[in-house]
């Protein structure tokens, strides 16, 4: 008679243990994602500390949490500005790009962003004269009332503003008013901020500053690069820049 097939052994369940609690550390995490009004950097820590276990360690289930706030994870550990303010502004530029439509085709603002928010820059030499800083209101009057109309409406409620004059390296002529590009670059802001506050602006959002040739966007080499240097830039700030 032959020997009787050997019967195959079990296969070990241990493995369970570890897949159980793994799934239940991963379920925690996207209850926590879900409701964001229970989270605070506290959690963060004690989830990343219990996923974090060497070859060596053995797992023996997850850790209580306790309560907190998403907004003390966002800026605490990702240090992201709020999506709140990020939204707003990015509806402003929506506005601005809509709005202003007219006068980017015609090269006399262009619209940017950085860091510091939202910049609508006045290319100088279509709104001033030659080493002047009187606003050429006659054939900017359309433009300059949809400035107004722009920091007037709901999009820029609450908000902080900064306008800011610059001229090219050129010195100002001898004839002229003005010691230097610092006083030019800074007048030309002030008078700005002094027609958006006679068609109803609200001037205490406002701030001022001339920068002459400081701060160029381009290198004071040709005349191209000087004409776009010589401009009014008005910055809707973020909040981390009032």
């Amino acid at each position: 008679m032959g020997k009787k097939a050997k019967q195959p052994e079990k296969p070990s369940s241990a493995w369970q243990g570890t897949y159980g609690d793994m799934i239940t550390l991963i379920l925690c995490f996207f209850v926590m994602l879900y409701n964001p009004s229970e989270v605070d950097v506290t959690q963060l820590a004690t989830i990343t500390q219990s996923l974090q276990m060497s070859e060596t360690e053995t797992v023996s289930g997850g850790m209580s949490l306790s309560a907190g706030r998403l907004s003390d994870l966002g800026n605490n550990i990702n240090s992201l500005p709020s999506l709140e303010k990020g939204k707003s502004l990015g509806l402003a530029k929506k506005k601005a790009v809509s709005l202003f439509a007219p006068d980017v085709k015609s090269n006399r603002i262009t619209i940017t962003s950085d860091e510091r928010g939202l910049i609508i820059t006045l290319l100088s030499d279509n709104f001033f004269e030659e080493g002047s800083a009187d606003l050429n209101i006659d054939d900017n009057r359309e433009t300059l009332l949809r400035l107004t109309d722009f920091f007037k409406s709901d999009e820029m409620k609450g908000r902080r503003f900064r306008i800011e004059g610059h001229t090219d390296n050129i010195p100002v002529s001898a004839s002229s008013q003005f010691p230097s590009n610092w006083e030019l670059s800074s007048t030309r802001a002030v008078n700005v901020l002094h027609y958006l506050a006679d068609y109803g602006v609200n001037e205490n959002s406002f701030s001022v500053a001339g920068y002459a040739d400081t701060r160029p966007k381009f290198t004071d080499d040709t005349p191209e690069s000087r004409a776009y240097n010589r401009r009014v830039d008005i910055n809707i700030l973020d909040e981390g820049h009032f």
